[in-house]
């Protein structure tokens, strides 16, 4: 999450799934593969920043209703490739593991985890928002990667700068200014002409991402058949919004992370779409800005960008403690300790009612949790395919409208043709 636009390349995801299906056949249990060899600790494979410190220090003294104690590995570098090597060569495979956002490149070695069902997990299913539930079952019905964090999405923006140009500032004005997306590009044309203008947002592709992110429809189905060939398209939709937005002066063209973060520093760009974790991350880029930002239902629907999961390799010495561990976890108390210390936002919906959560002061006088917790309710359910790490060329090619002038239509075909040949490279049409 702290890089805002990136994209886990094709290559690394076509290898590490390459290298996965080769080392399918270790889906045998046996803590013999295990990192730690102590039959009473479970190892916990993790990135900085997605567990509550506190939280892992309780668990290392001992899991919640077992007899077990957790060991928590910190993971640098590349995680992904650590975890796929690891599974792949069958030995050093922790006990339990994190997973980002990207669980459905797991999907096709979903044999190689757990399906958290068998030890009760369904128990506990409408604790949870049904749309991060939903992302974690893989295609054939099995319940392999347990929900943690969230991201719904909404408009953040700077409420001095809007005000200045005379536009609606308030959450509940610029709300109703912007309910459809043609709304929300003529607010930006305004904030743009006025003295001084600013941008509403930082380029094109973040329009056609949060787009597709609020979308109930994908680039692929669930039988991994491309619906972007398909008339009235989601992906073409939100592809013809970002052109509109971009042609008519509203986005930024800044393609750069270096140059995304120096304007919303200087107030060159004053709003942004992106899931409640950025929060944080505009915090930390734009601290003087701190006061300032109001947050506001963006157009139509929200979306869900980022969150993470769980899930518990067949190697798992106590499957049934991983899962305990996992139960305990994510509570709705669990969770709303999370929140206060790491501002993950909450999988479980009642984490909000129990009066334990603090939002800050960065939105005045705004409670963001309020805010998130109304549009996590509103998130549509959707499925993301193992194959969506194949799409990158409606990236590259929506920034080449915008960046180089080319021709929307053409750019648009270059990028479902290239996306057809890699699929189909790959045996998928």
């Amino acid at each position: 999450m702290n890089d805002l636009l990136s994209r886990r390349s094709a290559l690394r995801a076509a290898a590490g799934t390459a290298a996965l299906a080769a080392g399918a056949t270790l889906a045998g249990c046996g803590s013999e593969v295990s990192i730690s060899s102590d039959p009473d600790e479970l190892v916990l494979w993790y990135w900085n920043r997605s567990f509550s410190p506190g939280l892992l220090a309780q668990a290392a003294e001992q899991i919640p209703g077992t007899t077990r104690r957790l060991r928590a590995d910190l993971i640098g570098g590349t995680f992904d490739s650590k975890l796929r090597t690891s599974l792949a060569g069958g030995a050093y495979i922790p006990d339990i593991t994190a997973l980002n956002d990207n669980v459905a490149l797991y999907f096709p070695n979903e044999d190689l985890f757990h399906d958290l069902n068998e030890f009760g997990a369904e128990e506990v299913r409408d604790e949870f928002y049904d749309w991060k539930w939903s992302l974690g079952t893989t295609t054939s019905g099995r319940f392999c990667f347990w929900p943690m964090d969230t991201g719904p999405t909404g408009f953040f923006y700077r409420a001095d700068l809007f005000e200045a140009a005379g536009l609606p500032s308030s959450p509940q004005d610029v709300g109703a200014a912007i309910r459809t997306w043609d709304d929300w590009i003529d607010l930006g044309v305004q904030l743009r002409a006025a003295e001084g203008g600013s941008f509403i947002i930082i380029n094109a592709l973040s329009v056609f991402q949060q787009h597709i992110n609020a979308s109930s429809e994908r680039y692929l189905d669930a039988d991994d058949k491309p619906l972007f060939t398909q008339p009235g398209n989601a992906i073409r939709e939100a592809w013809d919004v970002a052109v509109r937005a971009a042609k008519a002066g509203a986005t930024g063209n800044l393609q750069l992370v270096t140059d995304q973060n120096s304007a919303f520093s200087s107030g060159k760009v004053a709003g942004h779409i992106d899931g409640a974790w950025w929060a944080q991350v505009i915090a930390e880029t734009a601290p003087d800005s701190r006061g300032l930002w109001r947050l506001a239902p963006q157009p139509e629907l929200p979306g869900n960008r980022g969150g993470s999961f769980m899930a518990v390799p067949k190697t798992c010495k106590d499957p049934a403690a991983a899962v305990a561990f996992m139960r305990w976890l994510t509570t709705p108390e669990s969770q709303a300790t999370s929140y206060n210390e790491m501002q993950l936002f909450p999988s479980a919906p009642r984490s909000f009612q129990l009066g334990t959560m603090t939002g800050g002061d960065y939105f005045g006088d705004q409670d963001p949790l309020a805010f998130f917790s109304e549009a996590a309710l509103q998130v549509p359910t959707t499925f993301i395919s193992t194959y969506e790490s194949q799409v990158g060329a409606f990236a590259v090619q929506i920034a080449n409208v915008e960046s180089a002038g080319k021709d929307p239509d053409t750019a648009w075909n270059d990028a479902v043709e290239e996306t057809l040949r890699i699929l189909a490279k790959r045996g998928v049409v």
